[in-house]
């Protein structure tokens, strides 16, 4: 390793959410703490926390002080995003010395990634969905297919204020961490270096979720679970067409879990009544609840790396997942992947699981070998590998003069 290059990096990781709450504000909490545990300066700067830093960690807040704290929903998403990114960068700024490098999300980076890069500081940027413009389109194109208009304001609904801001990003930073090779490719195809891509992954919470005892034995009614939000970009509809047509249907049980975009619900509703399907709606013992089954199903048509993967794989299941799905998995060794989209593909792949139970069996085995590599405490540790290297390569580009990015030293955040 390159002797400039620092073995515990100092990292400065911008979230501009609540640390620590649920989804990617959950994934955040455990990059930071992996990072912490894998011997990483890590001054984690966030909109608020729900979570409290080890020792060791610095935790900073830019929309809480205390117990007293700015609702999102009195400024906006955006509005609170972007003061959270005025203030971190006002930070770095006047602590740019005691930092290597830069971890910056969505929304609320770009302004840090300016003074990051006036300062000579590289920047890594999450990316913890695809290339948003290609989500956008897919989404719209699979909503249009199916009939189904999704409220003003839903997830991956095109916004091209939100667009521009995220491609302003894109293009400053010097970096874009990538979760799944579905993610880098949709920013190849999009023009995107592979220079820039760098590969990390997610993990699950190995002390919470553990394998259950599943068994997969010949005569026993196949149990397949779906657990997430329940919208188009999800694919739950091409599950239950899957499922229907398939032999399993005829004594087995598909479990769907989570929260519906109503219209979506309503165009999905003959399939969700028939016999078969239990809609358990959003479930707090969701780990539980996986043990008690067989496969796992996510076809997405656009994803990052779903947590909801990991977290099936530490409990047991066997992954049965789109190639959008972003899963960390290996196909028809400790896994099923189909190309999203492809319903038939994905009925006979179900139909594989219930016939062969032997097959079914060395695929958990396999899949439960390789929890070791699944876990936060590793993915920490791959971060940091990959941080020292975006250091090195930073290090080694031609100089560039960097324009002024308007910010003088200011004082530090409390």
């Amino acid at each position: 390793m390159n002797a400039d290059v620092p073995r515990s990096p100092r990292v400065l990781y911008s979230f501009p959410h609540k640390l620590g709450a649920g989804r990617i504000c959950w994934t955040a909490w455990q990059q930071a703490l992996g990072l912490h545990e894998a011997g990483a300066e890590v001054t984690a700067i966030v909109g608020c926390s729900v979570k409290e830093a080890p020792a060791g960690m610095r935790l900073k807040t830019t929309l809480a002080a205390g117990r007293l704290r700015l609702p999102y929903s009195v400024l906006g998403i955006r509005r609170s995003c972007a003061l959270h990114d005025f203030r971190t960068a006002r930070w770095l700024d006047a602590h740019w010395r005691e930092v290597d490098i830069v971890h910056a999300w969505p929304l609320g980076g770009l302004r840090t990634i300016q003074v990051a890069r006036r300062r000579g500081i590289p920047v890594v940027f999450e990316r913890q969905n695809c290339h948003t413009a290609y989500a956008y389109r897919v989404v719209d194109e699979e909503c249009r297919r199916l009939g189904v208009e999704l409220p003003p304001g839903y997830e991956h609904t095109f916004d091209p204020v939100w667009l521009e801001h995220e491609l302003k990003e894109y293009e400053s930073a010097d970096f874009l961490l990538c979760p799944s090779d579905f993610v880098r490719k949709t920013f190849i195809d999009a023009g995107f270096p592979a220079a820039k891509l760098l590969r990390h992954r997610y993990g699950y919470d190995s002390t919470r979720i553990t394998p259950g005892n599943q068994d997969p034995g010949a005569g026993r009614p196949l149990v397949m679970l779906y657990a997430g939000l329940c919208s188009p970009r999800k694919g739950l509809h091409f599950a239950l067409e899957a499922w229907f047509a398939s032999e399993a249907s005829k004594t087995g049980r598909f479990l769907v879990c989570g929260d519906f975009a109503e219209p979506y619900r309503r165009h999905l509703d003959p399939l969700l009544s028939r016999p078969g399907v239990e809609v358990l709606g959003h479930r707090p013992d969701l780990p539980e609840l996986m043990k008690q089954a067989d496969l796992f199903v996510l076809p997405s048509i656009e994803e990052g790396s779903a947590l909801v993967t990991y977290e099936a794989r530490g409990a047991g299941c066997v992954l049965l997942v789109s190639d959008a799905a972003g899963a960390v998995c290996e196909a028809d060794v400790d896994s099923f992947v189909h190309p999203a989209g492809d319903v038939d593909r994905l009925t006979r792949q179900i139909d594989a699981a219930h016939h062969d139970r032997s097959l079914l069996a060395s695929m958990r085995r396999r899949s439960i070998d390789g929890l070791p590599d699944l876990t936060w405490k590793s993915a920490g540790i791959l971060l940091a590998d990959v941080y020292q290297e975006a250091i090195r390569r930073h290090r080694e580009k031609p100089s560039i003069p960097r324009k002024s990015a308007g910010f003088g030293s200011e004082t530090a955040l409390t």
